[in-house]
């Protein structure tokens, strides 16, 4: 699309009401290993009959493994304009599709969000950390992402169709501090595409292409240290790295009077970023099994009278 189509697109009348349409991501990002994942999402976008429909498949994993990287990837496949939209734990409806903006001269404006600009401009949308946002804002996009394929505005009073080349996906991270999205939405975002932590050679040219500039020495500590951590099912992630090793350099070029060692630098970005306790993985592992309830059972009267190896401790079998 050009500079023109892109200033036609700035706004367009739907319904009888003006839409104000959302700047779509200019991002390049490259995608590096797993390949196979980022071939499932783009299947998930083919139409492969008349009858057929794409689908809205659900992206999980850690934070910082590269989710939504994989979207924005897959759209730049399929050389489709990207619109993202950032869920929250206060993401409402009208900001999932279209919201009311007050002018100085007292008039009412809508401003169509990147999802409803994607339906519109036949883009396709990321629906990011999908699971930090309420059953509110989910029932709103419940007829989008069936065969209905639209959604409707209460505010502007209109119903806006999906262009039959809109696609989208949601990404959503594996942690705590998430709603339950109810199965009735669960159901639509379908399939399931489960993306892990990275082999050690990916995560290497992911440090790289991100921090040509890092020496290679440092770069590959970092990973030693990511891959380790991965093996010992801690939550660090690439993303944790660069920013180990962009720390680490700010360090190293700050003071040429009194320089830190690499190791040194290091060991403070590790630090700094993922606290203290990350100079110990093994250590910290160990006390995330015990926080998880791995630990040994609290000593009962049978571990005063027998050895823990004891034939006849009555806990032998446990």
């Amino acid at each position: 699309m050009d500079t023109n189509d892109e200033l036609q697109l700035q706004s367009v009348a739907l319904g009888g009401v003006n839409l104000t349409l959302s700047p779509k991501d200019k991002s390049v990002p490259e995608w590096i290993g797993q390949e196979e994942i980022l071939k499932q999402l783009l299947a998930c976008w083919l139409v492969v009959a008349k009858e057929d429909m794409p689908l809205s498949p659900r992206i999980i994993g850690m934070p910082g493994i590269g989710k939504t990287t994989l979207g924005m990837v897959a759209a730049r496949h399929r050389n489709q304009p990207l619109y993202i939209f950032q869920c929250t734990s206060d993401t409402r409806p009208e900001d999932l599709l279209i919201t009311p903006v007050l002018s100085e001269q007292g008039k009412i404006s809508y401003h169509a969000s990147p999802v409803v600009t994607a339906m519109i401009t036949g883009g396709i949308c990321i629906l990011d950390e999908g699971n930090r946002m309420n059953e509110k804002s989910w029932a709103s996009l419940a007829p989008l992402l069936d065969h209905r394929r639209y959604v409707e505005s209460i505010i502007a009073g209109i119903q806006i169709p999906a262009h039959k080349e809109f696609r989208c996906c949601v990404t959503m991270n594996q942690d705590e501090s998430t709603f339950e999205i109810p199965d009735y939405i669960l159901s639509r975002l379908q399939p399931t595409l489960s993306l892990g932590m990275p082999k050690e050679q990916d995560e290497l040219a992911i440090l790289k292409y991100h921090l040509p500039f890092v020496s290679h020495d440092m770069v590959e500590l970092t990973v030693q240290f990511l891959q380790k951590s991965h093996q010992l099912d801690l939550d660090f992630s690439p993303r944790d790295g660069l920013h180990i090793l962009q720390y680490a350099v700010k360090r190293l070029a700050q003071d040429s009077d009194h320089p830190l060692s690499k190791d040194q630098a290091w060991q403070e970005a590790v630090e700094g970023i993922l606290g203290e306790d990350a100079l110990d993985l093994d250590k910290l592992a160990e006390r995330k099994r015990r926080a998880l309830g791995n630990e040994r059972l609290p000593m009962g009267l049978g571990d005063f009278f027998f050895g823990e190896s004891d034939p006849l401790h009555p806990d032998l079998d446990r």
